[in-house]
């Protein structure tokens, strides 16, 4: 007990640990990496142009920060439609799971790392201004909706002109990039916390429930992707920036949409 005492003495206080490892590095690229994204979304939802790559028909590419595209007649010109829409998957990935491990530790140092010393002797919970963590899983149910009408964007992407005004079915670079998007997203959002409880939680036994051979297979499903869920969170992190980039570049010209059939 006394060689206990002493060890838990010498590892509180802010930092102080026996760890010899680079226990920091971590904290610090996530910080570096949420910081970036943070701030390339908060300019490109202010910037409040070249989102869109308008074709005939339904052709088109839409940028993921600006879908779907709620753009009123009343709308003034200096608000950017973003605003609409960019608190919803911006409020799941906020409460998510991982990601509330990740700026808690990167921003808040609570805790920097396993047995390093916290700013705090004592855990008081997810209370008074953190008590909105608690809206994730209404997040999760609006994070479907979203990623269903993406995915209708993939298909309007896909519905190109023949050369002589007529839609007509083509891939571009554009449309894989925003395919990948959505899959990465669905990857995210289908290995959620939330989502694997919803369908299997609160579940003693899957035989005596309705739909319960559906439910087990649902739940071992989510429960799979669950295991990589921290690896589908940062990749659908990039790629909906990187999507976002492309359209941009695409819509101010600086670039061409390639098409590939």
């Amino acid at each position: 007990m006394a060689t206990e005492t002493a060890i838990a003495t010498k590892r509180s206080g802010l930092g102080r640990t026996q760890r010899r490892d680079a226990w920091w590095a971590g904290p610090l690229a996530t910080a570096i990496g949420l910081g970036l994204f943070i701030v390339y979304a908060t300019f490109r939802a202010l910037y409040n142009d070249h989102y869109v790559v308008e074709g005939p028909g339904w052709g088109e590419l839409l940028s993921p920060f600006y879908s779907p595209l709620i753009k009123p007649a009343w709308l003034p010109f200096w608000l950017s439609p973003a605003v609409f829409i960019l608190w919803a998957p911006g409020g799941f990935r906020v409460t998510c799971y991982y990601y509330r491990k990740a700026y808690y530790r990167a921003y808040f140092l609570d805790p920097p790392a396993c047995a390093v010393g916290e700013p705090r002797d004592q855990y008081r919970g997810e209370t008074r201004l953190l008590l909105f963590q608690n809206l994730h899983r209404y997040f999760l149910y609006l994070a479907l909706v979203f990623l269903a009408i993406l995915a209708s964007d993939v298909v309007r992407a896909c519905i190109l002109d023949d050369g002589g005004g007529q839609p007509t079915f083509g891939i571009t670079l554009g449309t894989l990039v925003l395919a990948a998007n959505v899959t990465l997203l669905g990857l995210y959002t289908f290995s959620c916390h939330s989502l694997r409880h919803l369908v299997g939680g609160s579940v003693d036994c899957f035989s005596c429930v309705a739909f319960g051979p559906a439910r087990y297979k649902l739940w071992r499903g989510t429960s799979a992707l669950n295991a990589n869920h921290m690896l589908y969170a940062w990749l659908s992190l990039f790629m909906v920036g990187f999507a976002d980039f492309y359209v941009w570049m695409v819509a101010s010209g600086r670039i061409t949409d390639t098409r590939i059939f």
